[in-house]
């Protein structure tokens, strides 16, 4: 070695320059905590970024950054759609951050597996996947337009974004895909399987009303002083905070020299520059029978299905019924069950050849045979709709009182503005009086009260709450106008007195004393019936009544005990005859005794033999590929190739 080193060579000296470069590099990364990191660490805008794991995949890798807006807007998406309470978005975000970070990792494992999605992956995946129905009906693109806005509407997304995660789907499903191919499960746990989930079982029950406990709880007041006192941190905000608030208001319908005046010239102007909001495209409504042509179909399959549609055709001409001969005969799955028919479409979005041919036709003809991209057509024109521009006269209205709106808007901002101005140096009272208006106190109100006075007092309320005490006139959108206000004083969050919140203490108490007595009476219950050996006897003893259920399987629901997969699903195990346990779903509680069990025969195994085998497969799938993902993010989170940020994510509510 070192004789080489010695030889005047350029191309040593290069590769032993290349050698130490890189161990340097090596020690840099590996000795200077964050190096490499994008900052994540340190950036509240990133929530976390996920790299290749080793040297070089943080060097030259592929990085992935997930956005904190993103993870906020998941979070309060799932917030909207489960009703959750405010407190809960910190710890939604931190789910909704962990599932996008998991789903980076994942990406990152099929990119290097070289499961990436291309272009005519997500075409064909459109087209015959869950969403043709919407962009391929009848098998017709909608068109880019109503794609579009399809898109839009749907998923709240720019169409670049929605295909993106659509690739970013298909890449995981083949993933998953993948990694589960190799499942299997054998025919005796398919049989297992199917005769514990095909077991039905009648059984006698007894309930306990958590609601019936609830309400027979009655403390002395000593007993609620001391629960008050025990749990004062739980009491401390109890009472909310409250704001009184002065103000003066005024609607738009009664706005300083009356609405703004729209004149037939300024219509006239609008219309003309927005002619493309009164265009109507070129619509034509039809019925047809499509003879489906495979796409690189030989010349002999393409003139089979000719020969087919010819032999419709003549049919059709011979006085055949359109309707029926679609129905039997249209291989477009998507009209063939309504004879054919399709609803008015923009030509746009039909095929060319098909739109030219239909719209050629007069309503109530039919075409002769059709080449399309998809096949053969016979078409059935019903009505059609050339292009135009909707007529100044007829639009003149609307046109009118989109721009009253607008006008009346703008001049109602502008006077609160005026107004607010005029608050600020003289006073509400003053300002009020010079317009007329009437200044208004309120009590002291919390943020999610109503004031009577206004169409809307939510904009007021919240500017108000997000306002110092005495700080200067500030306007506020009042639903039908505006209202100019000050924040006179405030309350804070504080807790209660005693007296003033003792029923409110008296439900907190017995809500957290029903669930042990609740239990303690089922315990009692369950003990005695097991005693007498008859659950009528213990329930009769004990005054309860006793109900009985249907032969039912793990999938009922039962009144006064809900669902057979909880706690209830003791009773598959039961031999008949046998005593329940307590069985305390938080609400109600109830003691089972089972009176019959029918249990799946051999013939019943056969028969659903196959939907047991796919469903089991199925769950063995998913167990598998959780075991991958587990493996999966703790090799990237040894590697440090997660990395989350320091700062706290700001919340989207201003918390």
């Amino acid at each position: 070695m070192i004789r080489i080193l010695q030889q005047d060579s350029r191309i040593t000296k290069i590769i032993f320059a290349v050698i130490i470069g890189a161990a340097i590099v090596t020690m840099v990364i590996t000795l200077v905590p964050g190096i490499f990191d994008n900052g994540a660490a340190n950036d509240a805008s990133v929530f976390a970024t996920v790299h290749t794991p080793g040297v070089i995949g943080r060097i030259a890798g592929e990085t992935t950054s997930i956005k904190t807006v993103e993870v906020q807007r998941a979070a309060e998406q799932q917030m909207q759609q489960q009703q959750l309470p405010e407190f809960y978005l910190q710890f939604i975000m931190q789910r909704a951050g962990q599932v996008q970070v998991e789903r980076a990792v994942l990406k990152h494992e099929a990119d290097r597996l070289g499961l990436q999605v291309s272009d005519d992956d997500l075409r064909s995946f459109l087209q015959h996947g869950p969403y043709s129905q919407y962009l391929f009906p009848g098998g017709t693109f909608i068109g880019q337009d109503q794609y579009v806005n399809f898109v839009e509407s749907a998923f709240r997304l720019p169409v670049a974004q929605f295909e993106t995660e659509v690739k970013s789907d298909i890449e995981l499903q083949r993933l998953q895909a993948l990694v589960t191919g190799g499942v299997s499960v054998a025919d005796s746990a398919v049989r297992a399987q199917y005769l514990q989930t095909g077991t039905k079982v009648k059984f006698d029950y007894a309930v306990i009303s958590g609601s019936d406990i609830k309400a027979s709880i009655n403390p002395s007041d000593a007993d609620l002083q001391a629960f008050f006192k025990g749990n004062a941190r739980l009491y401390a905000n109890a009472i909310p905070e409250t704001r009184k608030i002065e103000f003066f208001s005024f609607e738009t319908s009664n706005l300083p020299g009356g609405a703004p005046a729209v004149s037939d010239a300024d219509a006239q102007a609008y219309y003309q520059s927005h002619l493309d909001q009164y265009k109507t495209p070129e619509q034509v409504k039809t019925r047809h029978i499509l003879i489906t042509v495979p796409k690189g179909a030989d010349a002999k399959t393409d003139a089979a299905a000719k020969a087919k549609a010819e032999d419709i055709l003549k049919q059709v001409k011979a006085g055949g019924n359109f309707a029926d001969l679609a129905k039997k005969n249209s291989d477009d799955p998507g009209s063939k069950d309504q004879g054919g028919e399709l609803p008015m479409i923009a030509t746009s979005s039909l095929d060319p050849a098909y739109a030219q041919a239909a719209m050629a036709l007069n309503p109530g003809q039919t075409s002769g045979l059709v080449r399309s991209s998809f096949g053969y057509h016979i078409i059935q024109t019903e009505s059609k709709q050339v292009a135009e521009v909707k007529p100044f006269a007829e639009v003149k209205a609307s046109i009118i009182e989109q721009l009253q709106s607008q006008k009346s808007a703008a001049a109602a901002q502008n006077y609160a503005t005026q107004l607010t101005a005029e608050a600020q140096k003289n006073g509400l009272d003053k300002t009020a009086a010079a317009h007329n208006l009437h200044v208004i106190t309120t009590d002291y109100v919390a943020k999610d009260a109503i004031i009577p006075s206004l169409a809307d007092s939510s904009g007021l309320l919240a500017a108000a709450f997000n306002a110092p005490k005495g700080a200067a006139p500030q306007s506020a959108s009042s639903g039908e106008g505006y209202a100019i206000f000050q924040v006179q004083d405030i309350k804070v969050a504080h807790a209660p007195d005693f007296a003033s919140y003792k029923s409110h203490i008296l439900d907190n108490y017995r809500s957290q004393k029903t669930p042990e007595l609740l239990n303690a009476q089922l315990i009692k219950l369950s003990d005695l019936a097991k005693k007498l050996g008859d659950l009528h006897k213990a329930a009769a003893q004990m005054n309860l009544t006793v109900k009985s259920s249907d032969l039912v399987g793990r999938d009922a629901q039962i009144t006064d005990i809900g669902s057979l997969t909880g706690a209830a699903s003791v009773v598959f195990t039961m031999p008949v005859g046998g005593i329940s346990g307590p069985i305390n779903e938080g609400v109600n509680g109830a003691v089972l005794q089972l009176t019959d069990k029918q249990e799946p025969s051999a013939a019943d195994i056969a028969q659903h033999f196959d939907e047991t085998k796919q469903a089991l497969l199925n769950q063995q799938r998913q167990e598998a590929f959780s075991i991958f993902v587990d493996s999966l993010m703790n090799r990237y989170e040894k590697a440090g190739a997660i990395i989350y940020s320091k700062k706290p994510a700001q919340s989207p509510l201003g918390n």
